[in-house]
């Protein structure tokens, strides 16, 4: 049971790990991280590369909708947005990836500033529409303007490099991946605790209510589109490198609604639950893929019966957690940690 956990200055209050326990867990999960792929195989670390670009994109749209309450259905087109920036800068103009990947966010971040603007006027549902039209506009342009974007061929582009040390495998991309994720994560954590992020929560709780105290909603909102894009750029370009390739086909609409899922599923607002969301969404088409090479066992049509089952999962979660768990699964987790703080004196 937790007892003495009293705060003795602001550094303390204001840290991100308040106790020794969840230090020490922290500890434990880098070191785990710094060894996994070196005992890990090449498809565990595949999964594991994807979650951690699937992660950074849905932590963009997260705040967004879980720190703002505004909707975006074209949140893959973002991405899509820094990959071929990301792309075009490493292919065509040789820059290296410290320098094509940011510029790739950058200019993600004027494409939501652009799609954002219209959120003063507009929310719910007519917001909703209106990113999905960004999403289609995007789509359009990364498939037909072929003289920047290579059409539906794509681009390719070469590995990654430091000082020559190429970046051309799994196990080393996987510290790129992994490390910018976090950084970015700890940036996530922080900004929600700043005036800015104080200020996305106003707005979405009452906005209003937020406008009433001083909050500027246009800037606050722009703000927010731009800081989601922003994170689904640098996802986008992290994509590039991990995969040396940068299609139309990947980045779709689909895209956006599993961004989407990973946000309900992991629990709106929790930077926390961005990452159970993405774990979870991410094993459940790998589960479900297995199941379907048992069955073939017995039946040997399975394949072609359940393999569409993937996006009926996908839009059953998003129902089954909006009704029995609005919060996701880090309520859940704070719920069992609530449990085991109390045991046995709960009751």
């Amino acid at each position: 049971m937790i007892i003495g956990n009293h705060k003795e200055s602001y550094a303390s209050d204001e840290a991100i790990f308040r106790t020794p326990a969840t230090r020490a867990w922290m500890g434990i999960a880098a070191v785990a991280a710094l060894v996994f792929p070196f005992v890990a195989g090449d498809y565990l670390l595949y999964l594991a590369n994807l979650m951690a670009v699937l992660a950074l994109g849905a932590l963009g749209l997260n705040i967004l909708i879980g720190f703002t309450g505004q909707i975006s259905l074209g949140h893959a087109a973002f991405m899509g947005v820094g990959a071929y920036a990301t792309a075009i800068l490493a292919s065509r103009f040789g820059l290296p990836f410290w320098i094509s990947i940011p510029a790739g966010g950058a200019l993600a971040t004027g494409a939501g500033m652009v799609v954002g603007a219209p959120s003063l006027r507009i929310k719910g549902l007519y917001l909703a529409i209106a990113t999905l039209s960004a999403q289609v506009i995007f789509e359009w342009i990364f498939t037909n303007w072929t003289s920047v974007t290579g059409g539906i061929r794509g681009l390719n582009v070469a590995p990654a490099s430091i000082a020559g040390f190429r970046l051309d495998t799994d196990e080393r991309i996987y510290f790129l991946i992994v490390g910018v994720t976090v950084v970015h994560f700890l940036l996530a954590t922080n900004l929600r605790r700043s005036r800015w992020g104080r200020a996305f929560v106003a707005v979405r709780d009452r906005d209003v209510a937020a406008e009433i105290v001083g909050v500027n909603l246009f800037r606050t909102k722009i703000l927010a589109f731009m800081v989601s894009s922003y994170y689904a750029g640098i996802a986008g370009g992290l994509w590039v490198y991990f995969t040396k390739v940068v299609t139309p086909e990947t980045f779709p609409l689909s895209l956006s609604i599993q961004f989407l899922a990973i946000v309900i599923v992991g629990g709106l607002g929790s930077i926390k639950g961005t990452v159970y969301g993405t774990v979870f969404m991410t094993l459940v088409p790998e589960l479900l893929k297995a199941g379907t090479g048992l069955a073939r066992v017995v039946w040997p049509t399975a394949q072609s019966y359940l393999f569409p089952l993937r996006d009926v999962v996908f839009g059953l979660l998003i129902v089954v957690f909006l009704i029995f768990e609005p919060h996701g699964l880090a309520e859940v987790w704070n719920r069992v940690k609530r449990f085991f703080s109390l045991w046995p004196f709960e009751k």
